[in-house]
């Protein structure tokens, strides 16, 4: 992963949300918790979540991607 949060997208959102229905949204991967607070996070906050999401690589954000 970048060590700059610049060099990424401002919020892991794809906009196929599922936060409603899962405890883990299949479109970014965040959970609930993380989705609605992602705006009022730090950046080294930000930076964990990436980290973690990246590395699970399960949510449809690291699908798309893949051939």
């Amino acid at each position: 992963m970048a060590s700059n949060l610049h060099d990424l997208p401002d919020s892991p959102c794809i906009g196929v949300c599922s936060t409603l229905f899962d405890d883990i949204c299949k479109g970014c991967g965040r959970t609930a918790l993380e989705v609605a607070n992602w705006v009022f996070m730090s950046e080294d906050e930000k930076r964990i979540v990436w980290t973690r999401i990246e590395r699970d690589g399960t949510a449809m954000r690291f699908q798309q991607n893949r051939g």
